[in-house]
């Protein structure tokens, strides 16, 4: 799976969009295939990223047992994982940048031509010329110069790399600088518990991997967090100008308090004057004030006044900012192996935060005590929940050999459509190779074909459209078909409806298919029920307190339920004064 992630560039960031499935499915009609993916979207719905639900790709339809074993094998390793913390992570934006400027410099010129090719600010020394303007660079990075490496090693900025894998390390930090907020959550998530912490004695193991990818995300967050140390830009205390300029005068001041107390003779100033010289005795002063402001004496004058020599200073700034430029890009040298590491350790770190979703999302679905389907001659699932459902009752349903095909009746609104849909939910589930809340156990259906109700009027053109599609079945072994239908009987006239949809269930139990046909007409169905076939039913009991039906969506095995027409006029004529549904409801009570 981690494969298919990083061949499809899938990305918790930047969602690559729904991969077009490359696997023959098995719903073979247009409504089938909407209740699968229906199924599918709400799995996805538990996926942080969007992305995720590409995982899906893995797991192929298919029509060997062995394949369904290996699935429910890898779902079963899956323990229960928060994938909420996962929303706090944000698109990385690489926002830091080194405060000096950099210059690789090389004699030769295979490492030139590689330099240019990773776009790497460079420049070619052939003479002594080329080393003019090199001052200029905050930082000179040498590689690959014996010629002149005297020359270059007089330059403070100069920093000596050993292979071009080290020139500009920088980059990666860069990268880095994006996904330190990222790292950050990550690194937290240990100690919330959502990301399992690393025993000391850990090591990574295949199956580890496959059914715990949070512990090899937690171990290439401890490998990039203390790499962060290196974006920190604390300030360095230097010695500005404006200092030296505040010290100058704090220094003459002194001096002149100094040089108040004392008596000056006129041969010693004049000897001062002829000579250019301070006297031993003003000399001490000046020095002993200049030594209190802790600079450096060269770039004081010795003369009184005291003046700046601005020559020194400019060259002690300029040292300054070199030597603390030159210290941040040792620095960064020094962690070279693990900065080139970068790169692949954040592309390993998103393709496992896409797993890592999938997994945790998929956990929140099937935890708790579930059964994994198995294949068996019956389509058989028992207290099994509809995952559609908030609060969902569980159900119970059977065919088999001797029935292989319900006719299914009940009332409006009473769950027909909804077992229906469920049964194709839990054939998904099934080729999935996820568990299910319930027991369950099914052909391994090779074809599945849904006719959803008709949302249209009655037309010649849609009952022929319906009829050419039931043609189309050709089924291909027993028990691998499975046909659902759905109130079929609105496409055609009511009166032979009844002998269609009979005829149509004989003629595909002959073939070796299960049937599930949801319809109002079991009554004339009843008249000529089709064989090895059995006529359930949803019955609805009455209505509540707020007028809705009480229905047990249980179906009940072997008995027609009615479509109970009597109690939906009872609600229409409680929830409204209008004297028509009065009327109804009093002749139907009164028979």
């Amino acid at each position: 799976m981690i494969s298919f992630i990083s061949e499809n560039k899938l990305n918790p960031f930047e969602p690559a969009g729904k991969l077009r499935r490359k696997d023959k499915s098995i719903f073979m009609t247009t409504d089938s295939r909407a209740v699968f993916n229906k199924t599918l979207d709400k799995l996805n719905s538990q996926f942080i990223f969007s992305d995720s639900e590409n995982l899906w790709n893995c797991f192929p339809f298919t029509d060997s047992m062995e394949d369904i074993k290996k699935k429910q094998d890898f779902f079963s390793k899956i323990t229960l994982k928060d994938n909420k913390f996962l929303k706090e992570l944000e698109k990385p934006k690489n926002w830091w940048k080194p405060k000096y400027g950099i210059l690789a410099v090389t004699e030769d010129e295979k490492t030139f031509q590689e330099l240019q090719k990773l776009n790497i600010p460079c420049q070619f020394i052939n003479s002594q010329y080329d080393l003019e303007g090199l001052e200029s660079y905050d930082i000179v990075q040498v590689i690959d110069c014996d010629n002149f490496s005297e020359a270059l090693e007089r330059l403070p900025q100069s920093v000596f790399l050993d292979s071009i894998n080290e020139v500009y390390l920088e980059r990666y930090l860069e990268i880095l600088s994006g996904w330190k907020n990222n790292l950050e959550v990550l690194d937290k998530s240990e100690s919330n518990g959502e990301i399992q912490k690393l025993p000391s004695n850990f090591s990574l193991s295949k199956s580890d991997e496959v059914s715990h990818p949070d512990l090899e995300i937690k171990k290439i967050v401890g490998e990039l967090v203390p790499l962060l140390k290196l974006l920190d830009s604390k300030q360095v205390d230097k010695i500005l100008r404006e200092n030296i300029e505040s010290a100058l005068e704090k220094i003459n001041s002194e001096i002149s308090l100094e040089i108040e107390k004392m008596s000056i003779s006129g041969t010693t100033l004049l000897a001062m004057l002829s000579k250019g010289k301070l006297p031993d005795d003003l000399l001490k002063i000046v020095e002993n004030a200049v030594k209190k402001t802790n600079l450096p004496e060269e770039i004081f004058s010795t003369s009184i006044p005291i003046c700046l020599n601005d020559d020194e200073v400019e060259k002690l700034i300029k040292k300054q900012d070199s030597s603390e430029f030159t210290e941040i890009a040792e620095k960064v040298k020094r962690h070279a192996v693990e900065l080139r590491k970068i790169p692949k350790l954040i592309q390993q770190l998103s393709d496992l935060l896409i797993y890592f979703d999938f997994i945790s999302g998929i956990s929140q679905v099937i935890a708790g005590n579930l059964c994994f389907p198995e294949m068996s001659h019956e389509l058989y699932f028992s207290e099994a929940e509809n995952i559609f459902l908030d609060s969902p009752q569980a159900i119970s349903f059977s065919l088999d050999d001797k029935n292989k095909c319900s006719i299914l009746t009940g009332a409006n609104s009473g769950g027909k459509t909804t077992l229906i849909e469920h049964i194709i939910q839990l054939v998904t589930f099934f080729q999935l190779g996820l568990p299910v809340r319930g027991n369950a156990r099914m052909p391994l259906f090779s074809e599945v074909y849904y006719f959803a109700k008709n949302k249209g009027s009655a037309s010649k053109g849609a009952f022929e459209t319906l009829l050419t599609q039931m043609a189309s079945i050709k089924p291909k072994s027993e028990n691998k078909t499975l046909i659902l239908a759905d109130e079929i009987e609105s496409v055609t006239e009511p009166g032979v409806a009844g002998k269609i949809i009979s005829a149509t269930a004989e003629f595909f139990v002959n073939k070796g298919c299960f049937l599930v046909i949801a319809t109002h007409l079991g009554q004339e169905i009843q008249k000529c029920p089709p064989l090895r076939s059995r006529i359930d039913g949803i019955e609805a009991k009455g209505l509540n307190e707020n007028f809705e039906l009480i229905v047990d969506h249980n179906p009940v095995l072997g008995r027609i339920a009615s479509s109970t027409p009597e109690l939906i006029i009872e609600k229409m004529a409680s929830l409204n004064s209008d004297e028509y549904f009065a009327f109804l409801r009093d002749k139907i009570k009164g028979g």
